[in-house]
């Protein structure tokens, strides 16, 4: 008995059945709204930290600047007010002629290397009296000026940038008062009364002792 040529199976050579839906790969939600904003504020958060952190280091690096050039302008300062007397020697010399030679040249260098450090030495006869700058050891009047002048410097003044080591020692002169013309003279306080001298009491008379009366009657 022969059998029959085996039929093709009939799902060969058709298109394969489009698989349900539910079979199907699903694309993938977006992340809920919730989950964003709190990514969001996270990295807000650690956004400010950071900026607090960096202006943190800015103040704190501004600061210790700041305090090393305080100490630098105070150790400076002391080293410079130790050698205002060196300078006023030189001074000292120099007036009387007596820097000269070598020593001039040793003189000339310390004062050069003491202003490459800063220091500034200052006070000019005639110069408006200040007394932040100025200390007036000696006052007179003239009518040659206007207000108080430094009309004398008797020792000059230092400072380094605003810091004054050491005020110009100065003779200050100050105007005369002068009164307006025609302006009538203030009144004149009143002498002092003299106190009267007290007249003496007048003495009371003793009273009179009767006459002891004679003894002897007349007849």
């Amino acid at each position: 008995m022969s059998h029959a040529p085996n039929e093709p199976d009939a799902a060969v050579g058709e298109a394969a059945a489009p698989e349900p839906a539910s079979q199907l790969p699903q694309e993938a939600e977006p992340p809920e709204e919730g989950v964003t904003a709190e990514l969001v504020r996270e990295l807000d958060e650690r956004t400010a930290d950071l900026q607090r952190l960096q202006a943190e280091y800015v103040n704190y690096k501004r600061r210790v600047d700041r305090d090393r050039e305080v100490v630098r302008d105070t150790a400076r300062a002391a080293v410079l007010v130790g050698l205002l007397g060196v300078l006023d020697d030189l001074d000292r010399a120099r007036d009387h002629g007596e820097l000269t030679g070598g020593f001039k040249a040793v003189a000339d260098s310390l004062e050069r290397a003491l202003t490459g450090l800063g220091l500034e030495r200052f006070g000019t006869p005639g110069e408006p009296f200040d007394p932040r700058v100025h200390e007036a050891l000696m006052h007179e009047h003239g009518d040659d000026v206007d207000g108080p002048t430094a009309q004398t410097i008797l020792q000059p003044g230092y400072r380094v940038g605003e810091r004054v080591l050491r005020a110009a020692r100065v003779a200050v002169v100050e105007p005369l008062v002068v009164p307006p013309e025609g302006a009538s003279p203030g009144p004149e306080s009143p002498e002092p009364e003299s106190p009267e001298p007290e007249s003496p009491e007048p003495e009371s008379p003793e009273p009179e002792s009767p006459e002891p009366e004679s003894n002897e009657r007349e007849h």
